[in-house]
């Protein structure tokens, strides 16, 4: 049963406790409320973010800093549909490293409050813990693409403190979430293909919270993130990397000419990325 508390509020805790599979610390999970004017979508970003307007009652609502759960007590952290249900295999891993995780945030937010009602620090935080956490996790979990979509939203919390805070050099860890984003969308891609690391084709590959864009998002954002963030040391690896890109976001485009399953805005991105891709391939 959940606390129907203050309906004034953007979240509440549930009353009953939940329990950390890795150290057993029991603690309230908080919980997004919803209707009643809290959430007001907006534009969708290139990179598939839905992004919300303030609320003259509730200011701003950042709906994706509650779907991933971090234990108060050891600093474990997983998606909300992960959480409580780990790779048995791989605990033993995520206890030893509390030391690490630790220590990796209390660099950024020395003073966080995880019994409290959740801020864009703890969001950010959170996401940030679970791209360490999944690596734990075997292949059957899809930890790689997983990894990607924390790493995506995390960088999303960092864009949003950096413009908060723009002396803080948040906007260094955005660009560093958005590359290890790349890098996770890649090896999740590669994995798939050559078998190593099955990817759930049942669970949600968001990146927000609101759409799920499916594997064909996991597709666009591949050649998005390799466009954006992709190294451009090797001109010739470039080269290849964009026309490796390019030619995926054209089998997209093309599905999506032949089928209307596809969702229409994501298609008319993917056009106008495989524009961008092919002029500077061309150059």
């Amino acid at each position: 049963m959940s606390d129907t508390g203050n309906l004034g509020s953007v979240s509440f805790f549930q009353k009953n406790d939940t329990v950390c599979p890795v150290c057993e610390h029991k603690f309230k999970k908080e919980e997004l409320r919803v209707g009643g004017g809290r959430l007001i979508a907006g534009p969708l970003g290139n990179d598939l973010r839905r992004y919300y307007e303030a609320s003259k009652k509730f200011g701003d609502v950042y709906p994706l800093i509650y779907y991933v759960i971090t234990c108060p007590g050891c600093y474990y952290s997983a998606l909300t549909t992960d959480f409580l249900n780990p790779d048995p295999k791989g605990l033993d891993g995520i206890r030893l490293e509390e030391r690490q995780r630790r220590q990796a945030i209390e660099i950024i937010f020395p003073n966080l409050d995880w019994e409290s009602l959740r801020t864009l620090k703890e969001g950010a935080a959170g996401y940030f813990l679970a791209v360490m956490c999944y690596q734990h996790f075997g292949p059957s979990f899809s930890p790689s693409i997983k990894s990607g979509i924390a790493s995506l939203r995390a960088g999303w919390c960092f864009a949003d403190l950096h413009r908060r805070f723009p002396t803080e050099n948040f906007d260094y860890l955005e660009k560093i979430f958005y590359h290890k984003a790349r890098f996770f969308y890649s090896v999740s891609v590669d994995r798939e293909q050559t078998g190593e690391e099955s990817v759930n084709a049942s669970m949600n590959f968001g990146p927000d919270v609101d759409n799920n864009f499916g594997f064909d998002g996991v597709m666009y954002l591949l050649g998005y993130l390799e466009y954006h963030f992709g190294s451009q040391a090797n001109p010739e690896q470039r080269e290849q990397s964009l026309t490796n890109a390019r030619r995926a976001i054209a089998r997209l485009v093309g599905m999506g000419k032949s089928s209307k399953n596809k969702p229409s805005v994501l298609i008319e991105k993917a056009k106008e990325l495989h524009k961008l891709l092919g002029e500077e391939i061309k150059d």
